[in-house]
């Protein structure tokens, strides 16, 4: 475990911190597979009841840190991302997210994972995916359909701009809203009045709210095939040169 994710336990309730706040929590590799091996952990620790996810510093998560997924892309199967997916969404203990700032691309994907979604009033959201040249990943193409209906997600997934707190709650992509030095108290007596539940209901109750299970791997499987037709593409090539270069992309020769 790296002191990139920051683990913090208080009675039954296991908080997980992205500890990167001066990349704004963009995640590396090696964060992937901590908090894979930590979600895994907390699955099979009787004594953890709820895991809380939250950031360092004033951000959430900026999504993949580029340079990193650049040198290190998920080709393959047992890539850490996508163990990090597979022990997220099945983790069978209640998620609670704490947006603390920022969430952008895994970022907000992931939230669409979790059972409870609280932010600050200052938080921003975005599925940047298509302005990068890439797809939408981690079954947010099923997900967020289903959420918010087709026309939004369009909106959302095809302009890929960023919306504040408001908007993401009144979509049903949050639960509550709250003032910044509001945020971690509000989430921590929802994971303790959760942790002080009768722990098999709770767990057979999340089963049951998530039965669709094999439609979300089925849709993560065809949106890591594109990724990985994405991530070989002259668009994308495009889109990484100009972010390295400080530029924006030109994707007007492309047809």
């Amino acid at each position: 475990m790296t002191s990139l994710i920051r683990t913090e336990k208080s009675g039954s309730v296991l908080t997980l911190s992205f500890n990167r706040p001066d990349k704004k929590n963009a995640l590396l590799t090696s964060m992937y597979a901590d908090m894979a091996a930590s979600l895994r952990a907390a699955a099979e620790d009787t004594d953890v009841r709820v895991v809380v996810v939250t950031g360092s510093g004033d951000s959430f998560c900026a999504g993949n840190d580029l340079k990193d997924f650049l040198e290190n892309p998920p080709m393959t199967p047992d890539a850490p991302v996508f163990q990090f997916m597979e022990s997220f969404a099945r983790c069978p203990k209640p998620i609670i997210a704490a947006v603390n700032g920022i969430a952008v691309g895994v970022g907000t994907t992931m939230l669409l994972h979790c059972d409870l979604v609280y932010a600050a009033a200052t938080a921003k959201f975005q599925f940047p995916f298509v302005n990068i040249a890439l797809v939408p990943e981690y079954a947010s193409t099923f997900l967020l359909p289903h959420l918010v209906g087709n026309a939004r997600a369009s909106e959302l997934m095809m302009l890929g701009e960023m919306f504040g707190a408001e908007r993401a709650l009144s979509l049903g992509i949050l639960n509550g809203v709250c003032a910044p030095d509001a945020l971690r108290t509000t989430v921590m007596e929802k994971a303790e009045a959760l942790a002080a539940k009768p722990p098999t209901s709770l767990r057979k109750t999340k089963a049951l709210l998530r039965a669709g299970a094999e439609k979300i791997s089925a849709q993560i499987e065809l949106e890591n095939k594109a990724l990985g037709e994405s991530l070989n593409s002259a668009e994308f090539k495009e889109a990484a040169t100009a972010f390295l270069e400080k530029r924006a992309p030109d994707f007007s020769k492309f047809k």
